[in-house]
């Protein structure tokens, strides 16, 4: 493997923050003027060398750098108001009702999930965890899920709860937001936070086992990276979990594979833009998420790994990604609240980072899965169902066959088979 050439990074990639003049550098505007213009956001990687071993990462994490959105230029074109630090006093983006209703969770959301437990698997320490989750969830009127009465547990990758990871506020983010996506789809499910002490594969992998250890039957990962020839070789250590739901972000780069969202063990989840709608049934609608052509969900054929037999599409001959889809694109994001960056308050968030633990939590809330079973495989025996939203607009880039890349009516790489619509298409 050419570890040099080879950089993982979390999922996180495009968000904003909710005030209507957002943080310097930060990605979107709040869904509250949907209308605006997406911007990519700078990124550059923090100080790091090159990796001396198999499996390590030549940065470690990604965080986003100063300057101006377009929106904020337009915004201060149009108001006269020239642009300053976030007030970020208030959320603006989607919060767990929001996603109950577009998902058709909310009867669930209320009655299921009690005594399952989600697993976050990210890097590094947020040493702020359940204190912002503790402000997310009493805000929006969930029950409260603490460390004191178990709803809440920290670990390392060893199962630690004492010896933890060394701080990062970049992945503290990223913690946050995939703490509140697991909150907001599922709020009487237990949490469990696993850090792995780097982004390396081994680490995050040793993370997602301890996960699996400690008793997690749905474990979302939202990180990824190029794919390599050692990709089959973490399939089995870290990734062949029968029984449980593993959930991976399909990333945020547009068109184009990624590890191990590209993990045949896994369900690949992709990314949409969700909008409210007056003219349909269901109230909502959605798009294949595409901000620009280096920015949206990510989709495509595996390399090197093996297609699982229940995925029957004949333009890969390997694992096609993705399997299922929710809402990603920061124009229309999600609600967070995190203090251990650069302002503290809420941010609208977007990426497969929020798609990923929104899949985790609805496999949570339609059971335990049968042991020796394969969840990527649910939607599957669902598809073309009223259990799962179609997405059939849209598209992240340009392919041959161009369904691995455009929407269409039934299966298509950037969403898979579609959103969820209930529970019903992620059980056995």
């Amino acid at each position: 493997m050419r570890t040099t050439h080879r950089r993982w990074r979390r999922l996180g990639t495009a968000f904003a923050a909710t005030a209507a003049l957002a943080v310097a550098g930060l990605c979107t505007a709040a869904h509250a003027d949907a209308a605006a213009p997406t911007t990519k956001a700078t990124w550059t990687a923090t100080p790091c060398a090159n990796p001396k071993h198999k499996g390590e990462l030549t940065c470690d994490s990604l965080r986003v750098t100063g300057g101006l959105t377009t929106f904020q230029k337009q915004q201060a074109a149009r108001t006269g108001v020239t642009p300053k630090a976030a007030d970020a006093s208030t959320p603006s983006g989607y919060g767990p009702s929001d996603l109950q209703s577009a998902y058709g969770l909310t009867s669930a959301a209320a009655s299921k999930g009690s005594g399952e437990t989600i697993a976050i698997v990210d890097a590094y320490n947020d040493p702020n965890a359940e204190a912002d989750l503790a402000k997310y969830r009493s805000y929006y009127g969930l029950p409260a899920c603490t460390k004191a009465s178990g709803c809440f547990k920290q670990v390392s990758q060893t199962g630690s709860t004492t010896s933890l990871p060394s701080a990062d506020s970049g992945w503290a983010e990223e913690e946050s937001l995939d703490l509140d996506m697991a909150s907001a789809v599922c709020p009487n499910c237990n949490i469990l936070l696993v850090e792995a002490k780097s982004a390396t594969m081994a680490n995050l992998g040793t993370a997602v086992n301890e996960a699996v250890t400690l008793g997690a039957k749905y474990v979302s990962n939202s990180y990824g990276g190029s794919e390599s020839s050692s990709d089959t070789s973490y399939d089995s250590s870290y990734f062949n979990h029968p029984g449980v739901a593993i959930t991976v972000s399909a990333g945020d780069e547009a068109y184009g594979a990624e590890y191990p969202a590209a993990s045949k063990y896994v369900t690949s989840v992709g990314g949409t833009a969700l909008s409210k709608s007056s003219s349909t049934t269901r109230g909502w609608t959605e798009t294949v998420w595409e901000t620009s052509s280096t920015e949206g969900t990510g989709s495509g054929c595996s390399a090197y790994d093996a297609k699982p037999s229940w995925q029957t599409d004949t333009g890969c001959a390997k694992r096609t990604i993705a399997d299922v889809s929710a809402v990603a694109d920061p124009a229309t994001g999600v609600s967070v609240y995190d203090s251990y960056g650069v302002t503290a308050g809420w941010y609208t968030f977007g990426g497969t980072s929020a798609s990923s633990p929104i899949i985790a939590s609805v496999y949570a809330l339609a059971g335990t899965p049968s042991s020796g079973s394969y969840p990527a495989k649910f939607p599957y025996t669902a598809a073309g169902t009223s259990a799962l939203n179609d997405v059939t607009s849209g598209n992240n880039g340009s392919c041959t066959p161009s369904y691995l890349c455009t929407a269409q009516s039934g299966y298509d790489g950037p969403t898979g088979w579609g959103t969820p619509q209930g529970t019903s298409a992620f059980t056995g």
